[in-house]
């Protein structure tokens, strides 16, 4: 069996390829070089790709800058020391990020022969980006599904997201529980000199995760 993975270099992305190799799934991973502001998550992509041995791992990339919109694809502040329960959308959200990404997958799914798409997206311990949520994905399920060739023949694409409906706190449970390196991701949208800033949004939720897991951070130990 073959699966699509979309690998971002982070905790989330890593944690559900995992689960898909775990399944018995050949993995395909797929990592978008989009104009981000740092190459740190890059690297890590390819650091997780190589630890869970994928049979392939395509870098594509297109350049969301021209799009902007958003402080990870321009010279804009990202938020810091954010409060987490706040329900507005933040300046992180990338416009379409996810339905582009799951698009390119669900091309490549097509000629790798690929069954499952997973991505590792969160509804519970985010930070309320809209293409993040189960409403998102089914929607786009039933899209793929009349957009390819493998949905006209019946055998249409599942995008999988076994992450979410977990906690931070359970994904890094889960993670502990496959034996992952969590030392070789990155998820700071703001590292100073490559290290984790701390203070943005991605960094508190991963610190929370760690906390309540009772698990020690390897990334922040270094």
């Amino acid at each position: 069996m073959n699966a699509v993975v979309l690998l971002s270099g982070g905790l989330d992305s890593y944690t559900a390829a995992a689960m898909a190799k775990a399944e018995g799934f050949a993995l395909h991973a797929l990592t978008i070089q989009y104009g981000q502001r740092h190459v740190e998550e890059l690297e890590a992509a390819r650091r997780v790709a190589a630890a869970l041995d994928v049979v392939r791992h395509v870098e594509m990339a297109i350049d969301l800058r021209t799009i902007g919109g958003s402080a990870l694809t321009s010279s804009a502040p990202v938020p810091l020391d954010r409060d987490l329960s706040a329900t507005d959308i933040p300046s992180t959200y990338v416009p379409a990020r996810n339905t582009i990404f799951l698009s390119i997958a669900m091309g490549l799914a097509e000629v790798s022969g690929a069954t499952d798409i997973f991505i590792g997206v969160n509804a519970l311990d985010y930070s309320g980006y809209p293409d993040c949520r189960p409403e998102f994905i089914a929607a786009f399920e039933r899209m793929a599904a009349l957009a390819t060739r493998a949905g006209v023949e019946g055998q249409p694409l599942r995008v999988r997201t076994p992450l979410i409906h977990m906690t931070k706190s359970e994904i890094v449970r889960q993670g502990m529980a496959l034996k992952l390196d969590y030392s070789l991701t990155h998820s700071c949208y703001a590292p100073l000199q490559g290290s984790p800033c701390g203070r943005c949004d991605s960094c508190l939720l991963r610190a929370k995760g760690f906390a309540e897991a009772g698990v020690r951070d390897p990334v922040v130990m270094r």
